[in-house]
């Protein structure tokens, strides 16, 4: 439509002044118009025009191809056309890449300009960095907004001023400053730890980093810096490894070794005290299962225990204490104390393991044992040599009878007859029961101070207590001392040492008749009875004065003694036996007079009676 408007206009003009110029102005005018439509619309408006123009050129002349002037121009105009056409495709091509130019040149302005804002606010956001720029010169030419809080100046405070104004006065002297930046060029990176100055003077330790800033032809443009407060990270750092130190001086010396393992068993810790434990180096078993320390069949079912309490959640060693039995390096076993600790921490599970060597308390704990034992024996010897002159003459009457009845038998075997014979006989059948009674007293007295081993077992405490009173009572019947047996039928049996249990009955026994020795009243009851569900007490009972209330509240202490020639011993062992018997011995001072003396022991009771 546009080519032919201008066509048409061309064509207009052409014939309203063709009266004055003849035919010569058409093709002129039709260029006009070839040149009109390229400039306003394109190439494709132009060759339309150009068409248009050659078809309305020929149909207003006459004769067209009969005159060379109008060929010479036509020929002329097409040459022109094709030249506006060719000359307005380059122009239309280079405005086309100009604005494609433009376009782009924009759209990079626009994201420049957004990477810039955005840069910018990567770096103000970097509050905990201060992050600027120093020109070639040292000066500051760039400030983000960690620099202003961490530092305290402003941005137009600090832009253009040297950055010696971070620098104690030591390092400004010393020219530190532009030696750091010389450092940072030569070595195109230069980062330490130093002190630094606040705006308000004050100072802070701080992580500095200098890179010297190049541009695209290796100019120096100037230096980037990055610095970081690291004074509170420090302090941190210096109070975790003060802790550490106390903690690893601790773990040093405390007597208890300590070992840490991960879920999978393997050692992550290894104590001092676990070193001189096991005999173990700590570079030899970390990295390695802690089922290296144990014996067999410990040792091979280790790691089940573990996977099964991770399976199950179910304890049964963690948060308990129990002795095991370990392995030195040597092989030797070492008994000790287990405690195991659980913690969790960064998602992992370790356990940790506090052992006490039971060595020596064991060995120990085996030689007082030994001597306690010692030391109840010596007692028991001590007792029959009080005992001995009773024992004498309580062996005299038996061994008296004897030789009585066998001088009988030796003077009638002179004159033997039938009815002498049968007077023999009876003879000597007396002689042997009275040699067998004073062979009952003597193997008694034998069992009775030979030292043997601490062997508890069920014993019938009625049977006990007489044979304690055949020892206890001897030589005593003289005395006018009576004695009575209250026994119940249902406190027995108990678990105890007979031989020890029998020392204790005899000193009590003999303690109540030494005590009875001036009184009018003579009288020694042994009692027994229930004492709660799993307890027997037996009491000993005498009718003498009685005991002071200061002497009976430490009559059970070692070496005190109410006997002018005693040791002070006696009840002191006695209350050692019931102890490691299970039980308690104390005494009574009752109103009416008297003292008793209780003891319990443990009562053995079967599962029919249990059961009833």
């Amino acid at each position: 439509m546009v080519a032919i408007v201008f066509v048409a206009i061309a064509t207009v003009a052409a014939l309203a002044l063709e009266p004055l110029l003849a035919d010569r102005p058409i093709w002129l005018l039709l260029t006009v118009a070839v040149l009109a439509s390229a400039w306003t619309s394109g190439v494709t408006t132009a060759g339309f025009a150009t068409a248009a123009s050659a078809v309305t050129g020929f149909l207003l002349i006459d004769t067209p191809f009969r005159d060379m002037d109008h060929l010479v121009h036509a020929s002329g105009f097409g040459m022109i056309s094709v030249g506006l056409i060719l000359l307005t495709s380059r122009l239309s091509h280079w405005r086309e890449a100009a604005h494609v130019h433009e376009i782009d040149a924009g759209e990079n302005s626009r994201k420049a300009h957004e990477t810039a804002e955005e840069l910018a606010l990567l770096i103000d956001g970097a509050t905990t960095l201060a992050i600027y720029m120093l020109d070639k010169q040292g000066r500051v030419a760039i400030w983000n907004k960690g620099a202003e809080r961490i530092k305290g100046w402003k941005e137009e405070d600090i832009l253009g001023r040297s950055a010696a104004v971070f620098y104690p006065q030591d390092d400004v002297a010393r020219g530190k400053p532009q030696a750091d930046l010389d450092r940072a060029r030569a070595e195109g990176r230069f980062q330490e730890a130093t002190w630094r100055l606040r705006k308000d003077g004050s100072e802070f330790l701080a992580d500095v980093t200098i890179t010297p800033l190049h541009d695209e032809d290796g100019r120096l443009r100037g230096f980037g810096k990055v610095v970081r407060d690291i004074t509170d990270e420090k302090a941190a750092e210096r109070a975790i490894e003060k802790r550490e130190a106390q903690l690893n001086s601790i773990l040093a010396s405390v007597p208890d070794a300590m070992v840490v393992i991960d879920a999978e068993g393997i050692m992550l810790s290894f104590s001092h005290a676990a070193q001189r434990m096991f005999g173990y180096e700590e570079a030899e078993v970390l990295g390695k299962n802690v089922s290296m320390l144990m014996p067999s069949p410990d040792r091979e079912a280790h790691d089940g225990y573990i996977a099964r309490y991770l399976e199950t959640g179910v304890a049964h060693i963690i948060g308990s204490t129990r002795r095991v039995i370990g392995c030195r390096k040597d092989g030797t076993l070492v008994p000790h104390e287990l405690a195991i600790g659980e913690a969790t921490g960064g998602g992992e599970r370790v356990f940790t393991g506090f052992m006490r060597d039971l060595t020596d308390q064991e060995a120990t704990a085996a030689r007082l044992q030994d001597l306690q034992a010692e030391l109840i024996h010596v007692s028991r010897v001590s007792a029959m040599g009080a005992m001995a002159s009773t024992l004498a003459h309580e062996l005299n009457q038996p061994i008296t009878a004897v030789v009585n009845y066998v001088q009988i038998a030796h003077v009638l075997l002179e004159d033997p007859d039938p009815d002498t014979v049968a007077e023999i006989r009876e003879a000597l059948a007396d002689a042997a029961s009275e040699a067998l009674r004073a062979g009952q007293i003597v193997r008694r007295l034998r069992a009775f101070v030979a030292r043997g081993e601490v062997q508890k077992q069920v014993e019938d405490l009625p049977k006990l207590i007489e044979e304690a009173c055949s020892l206890g009572l001897v030589g005593l019947s003289e005395h006018g001392i009576e004695t009575r047996l209250l026994l119940d039928p249902d406190a027995t049996p108990v678990l105890a040492d007979r031989v020890q249990i029998e020392q204790v009955l005899v000193n009590l026994i003999r303690n109540a008749a030494e005590a009875m020795a001036e009184s009018p009243t003579r009288e020694l009851t042994i009692a027994t009875g229930l004492e709660g569900p799993a307890m027997v007490r037996v009491t000993i009972a005498d009718t003498g004065p009685g005991l002071d209330a200061e002497v009976a509240a430490q009559l059970f202490q070692a070496f005190l003694s109410t006997k002018t020639e005693g040791m002070g011993l006696g009840l002191s062992i006695c209350r050692t036996i019931v102890e490691a018997h299970g039980g308690k011995i104390w005494v009574e001072n009752p109103p009416g007079g008297g003292t008793r003396f209780h003891f319990t022991l443990m009562h053995i009771v079967s599962e029919d009676r249990d059961v009833g």
